[in-house]
């Protein structure tokens, strides 16, 4: 969808200075005046067009740098929820280790 709306917008400005060219072409006036006028009609579309490739870029290094921030917050979300279930294993592990060894010490002492 951004790469049509891109598209577009490249059409719409190449479309508006040839259109330009074309008008300046056929008005008359003396083969100097023209050529600077066309020079200047291309000047300006092409920082027209500098201009909105920047606005696209620093759209796109905003967008990527919020998911960016977004990726590492979830991964140290997840990161921490790990160790707190780490822990809890750990705990349950020592006290099933805990409730072996009475069983064990209970049917050693019954022998």
């Amino acid at each position: 969808m951004a790469s049509d709306r891109g598209n577009t917008i490249i059409a719409i400005l190449a479309g508006a200075a040839i259109g330009a060219a074309l008008g300046i072409l056929f008005a008359p006036d003396k083969g100097s005046n023209t050529r600077g006028k066309i020079k200047d009609g291309f000047d300006d579309k092409k920082d027209e067009l500098k201009n909105k490739f920047g606005e696209l870029s620093e759209k796109v290094k905003s967008k990527f740098a919020a998911t960016k921030a977004d990726l590492e917050s979830s991964f140290d979300d997840l990161v921490a929820n790990v160790d707190e279930h780490t822990d809890d294993v750990i705990v349950t592990l020592e006290n099933k280790l805990a409730e072996l060894k009475k069983t064990a010490e209970a049917t050693k002492n019954r022998k």
